[in-house]
């Protein structure tokens, strides 16, 4: 069975801030880069035959360094159709700031459904599109060859896929939260289909070693 592995990047320097990002290129902060060497370590446990990542900083930065604590020449192709969601008016604005100003239900509407689109910005839907047809044409031939695959990328754009590997509803994908840095493996049959899904972690004893560094 192949695997395909999802990984959202680390935290970034906007995460961080609570703003916003979107399609801004921003970097990863210190603890985004500690989380992504983290998620390479968990990662040995699963041989990574191909990366496939975002255009963005934060999201091939991070795959380069899981790659770096692989220790593997694994190639890695970056594509802006799996770039975050592109939140129009709203990026760089601070998040309960906008919560604040436009009230908690136009929030959760810009922020967390499937078909309202921010100003100047895609919904979830408009996202999907674009996720889904570079996955059928670029990842889906990796995976029916036996290859385990690993994406890098974001939270609306993880999103948009493990809406469609679920079958989930757009009722449903509004409660999917995406945490930073933490691999989670899909195993596929022959056509494809979810088998079974876990989450890739450091044990707790290595990892409170890790941060105690």
């Amino acid at each position: 069975m192949p695997a395909l592995i999802l990984l959202r990047h680390g935290e970034s320097e906007w995460n961080r801030q609570n703003r916003f990002t979107g399609w801004v290129d921003v970097d990863l902060s210190a603890r985004g880069e500690a989380e992504a060497r983290r998620a390479g370590q968990a990662l040995r446990a699963l041989p990574v035959d191909i990366i496939f990542t975002s255009a963005l900083r934060r999201a091939w930065r991070t795959a380069e360094l899981v790659r770096e604590e692989l220790g593997a020449d694994i190639p890695i192709e970056r594509s802006e159709a799996l770039n975050e969601r592109h939140y129009g008016q709203l990026q760089g604005l601070n998040k309960d700031e906008v919560r604040q100003q436009y009230g908690e239900e136009q929030f959760r509407l810009w922020r967390r459904s499937y078909d309202v689109a921010p100003p100047g910005g895609e919904s979830l839907a408009d996202t999907q599109r674009r996720v889904l047809k570079y996955y059928r044409e670029r990842i889906e031939p990796e995976l029916r060859a036996g290859k385990n695959v690993l994406i890098v990328a974001h939270g609306n754009s993880l999103r948009a896929l493990v809406m469609e590997l679920e079958q989930l509803t757009p009722e449903q994908i509004v409660a999917v939260e995406i945490p930073t840095g933490i691999p989670f493996v899909y195993w596929l049959d022959e056509e494809l289909r979810v088998r079974s899904r876990t989450t890739l972690e450091l044990p707790a004893e290595q990892l409170a070693k890790e941060e105690g560094r």
